[in-house]
């Protein structure tokens, strides 16, 4: 049934033409911010000493998969709101959503990785350079990658492994899950059933790592005598607790409902965890960082 049924049509957003030009506008805009932002913060990362920390070095990666899973949403996106073709290869379909699976599950466990080296920093401090070494962060990351490469793996065979008939209309603006499986004609009971698990054990998982991390951050702040420590110690992950909960908020409202739940407010929710997320999380780790703006004030004086 595959092979037979070689292309989909993405419905898109909408279907309204006079909305079409304004939100190509829109998130083209909103697409360059996001390229500009993340990909400069990661140059910054790279030339700054100062910023060659363990969580600048999670941060880089954040960034690198925010512009790749960005990327691999967003120019579709705009193709189809300025010239109306929303046809998709079946093969274009499935690489994109492995690629989109591949680059969200990277973060889940980026994210877990920078609350782990928030709570050596603050409740372990004369520990860090020893257990936060450059070793252990390039074990950490390759962790997340090799996690999230099987999962995406996982993700995809169960997405497109059964057999696709009737209307190859896929009621999204990319091929996600929940959209590919609606058009599945075999029993799909066990695909859903195996995403949900693996989109919860992920998801979980790694929100566990962080609010344990967290809980025992919070224990130790609350047990500094000093209101300017603690204040410092606060200010170090305010940052990161508004990326986890800009990221996991929007994330568990698509994946860890289940599959008769799901409907045009996927929509909403998928454009802001693919297009505005991306954007806004150059902005929240620079805007009030004292070490980005002094690296970036450095590197404009070099310049």
């Amino acid at each position: 049934g595959n092979h037979t049924q070689p292309k989909f049509i993405l419905l898109g957003i909408t279907d309204t033409p006079w909305a079409q030009g304004p939100l190509f506008g829109l998130f083209l805009l909103i697409y360059i911010i996001t390229l500009v932002g993340n990909v400069g913060l990661m140059v910054l990362v790279w030339v700054a000493p100062s910023l060659h920390t363990p969580m600048y070095f999670f941060l880089a990666h954040f960034s690198l998969a925010d512009v790749c899973y960005s990327t691999i949403i967003s120019p579709k996106m705009l193709t189809d709101l300025l010239f109306g073709n929303r046809t998709i290869s079946w093969a274009g379909c499935v690489t994109q959503f492995h690629l989109f699976a591949f680059f969200v599950t990277v973060e889940c466990h980026l994210l877990a990785a920078m609350a782990y080296d928030r709570h050596v920093a603050i409740c372990q401090p004369l520990l860090y350079v020893t257990v936060v070494s450059p070793r252990a962060c390039w074990q950490m990351v390759a962790w997340c990658y090799l996690v999230a490469f099987l999962s995406a793996l996982i993700y995809t065979s169960c997405t497109f492994g059964g057999s696709f008939c009737g209307p190859r209309q896929v009621d999204h603006f990319f091929c996600d899950a929940s959209p590919m499986l609606r058009l599945v004609c075999s029993d799909r009971r066990g695909s859903e059933a195996a995403i949900f698990a693996l989109a919860t054990a992920n998801g979980l998982g790694t929100c566990g790592v962080i609010l344990l991390s967290y809980g025992r951050i919070l224990h130790t702040i609350l047990g500094m005598r000093l209101a300017s420590s603690r204040a410092r110690a606060l200010h170090t992950c305010a940052s990161h607790l508004v990326s986890v909960s800009l990221f996991y908020g929007t994330l568990f409202f698509m994946y860890l409902q289940p599959a008769s739940w799901h409907g045009s407010r996927d929509k909403v929710a998928s454009v802001f965890y693919t297009v505005v997320s991306p954007m806004l999380n150059p902005f929240i780790y620079s805007l009030r960082n004292k070490e980005v703006q002094a690296a970036l004030g450095k590197c404009r004086r070099r310049m």
